[in-house]
């Protein structure tokens, strides 16, 4: 079995993130690459969506170009909280007949299906529409112990955006805007089989990490195992066995670059993977009290070419036109070179955001 350096390994994951010095230059393409774009309300900086955009595409980035491929353009769509290029519509639409598989969600909306086809009739005179402008027309309530208990709009539309019936239009705020799914998505899609949507969505899984375990723990919003396609690895002084994109092991430039990244940017986001390969340890700490974080509310994780070293602290004050800098934590000592690569992209985003100055 071919066995890789973690150099090697992390040179083959950050590639594949598209953070060398290589940057792509639009943004469908980059989305197409990624596979997705998590969207997260969070903004102490920017949100997730617009913060990972920016990370890869530099200054030439502008929000209002995700909501135009979204909404107008429709080369993206919005599917379960994340952002995918619309040529992968129908890998996601795959067993959408089966939807859902809960017996309790199935057994409500048998004894729903008025109301269900009430939702179709309205969108398909009106709409797109957000679900407080979708009447509630449901013979027995969504019962829940938890926030969706008689949220029977919402629930309903949960369950006909998996069965492929609607689709998220766009968004107003943070609202989503719902629609008939044949308004949204293209005329011409050929479904797949369950089997081979699966394996093509492990194989564009992988090809965007670059280097993944076949199997884990399951994980809410995106797995990060890939099952048996790519080519097996052992990785130095890690456990077990990885797969990894063929196709980066022929890739043998790297052009490294200085990336300021979100806390749920794809490189990062599986905290063990990020500990095995780039040994860096990181928790998201909005949740906690002050007193007890470490690196910050947002704090955003530093990569310098092949290794994350740092975090910063930082939150933007837009009353006052500042990006604020609390601290920079440094895992690895900076040289002058990587403490001026930081600078740079500090004033990158602050141009970015449109902030007037950087207070240090």
């Amino acid at each position: 079995m071919l066995r890789l350096t973690r150099q090697q390994a992390r040179r083959i994951a950050v590639r594949a993130q598209l953070l060398t010095a290589d940057r792509p230059t639009d943004l469908v393409s980059m989305v197409h690459d990624l596979t997705l774009l998590q969207i997260d309300p969070t903004a102490a900086i920017a949100p997730n969506a617009d913060l990972v955009a920016w990370s890869r595409l530099g200054t030439s980035y502008q929000p209002a170009s995700l909501r135009q491929a979204v909404e107008v353009e429709r080369t993206l769509f919005e599917f379960n909280a994340l952002i995918r290029p619309t040529s992968d519509v129908a890998l996601y639409l795959a067993g959408a007949e089966e939807q859902p598989t809960w017996e309790k969600a199935r057994e409500w909306m048998r004894k729903n299906d008025s109301f269900r086809r009430d939702i179709l009739d309205v969108l398909g005179e009106r709409g797109p529409l957000t679900s407080r402008d979708i009447p509630d027309t449901s013979t027995e309530p969504w019962a829940s112990t938890g926030w969706s208990n008689a949220r029977n709009v919402t629930k309903m539309l949960d369950c006909l955006i998996a069965r492929g019936e609607v689709a998220i239009a766009g968004r107003v705020g943070r609202e989503r805007k719902w629609d008939l799914a044949e308004r949204v998505y293209p005329a011409d899609l050929v479904i797949p089989t369950v089997e081979e949507a699966t394996r093509l969505k492990n194989e564009r899984r992988l090809r965007s990490l670059g280097i993944a375990r076949a199997k884990g723990t399951e994980v809410p919003v995106e797995p990060w195992i890939v099952g048996d396609v790519g080519q097996p690895v052992e990785v130095e002084d890690t456990k077990g066995e990885w797969r990894v994109d063929p196709a980066a092991l022929d890739a043998d430039d790297f052009t490294p670059r200085t990336a300021l990244l979100s806390p749920f940017d794809r490189l990062i986001h599986n905290r063990p993977r990020a500990e095995e390969l780039f040994d860096f340890e990181y928790a998201l700490e909005m949740y906690k009290p002050a007193a007890n974080r470490r690196w910050g509310y947002f704090a955003l994780p530093i990569l310098s070419g092949d290794q994350l070293v740092g975090k910063l602290d930082a939150i933007t004050d837009r009353k006052a036109s500042v990006l604020r800098v609390n601290a920079i934590h440094e895992d690895i000592a900076f040289t002058r070179k990587t403490s001026k690569a930081v600078q740079a992209e500090l004033e990158s985003l602050a141009q970015w955001i449109g902030l007037a100055d950087i207070q240090q």
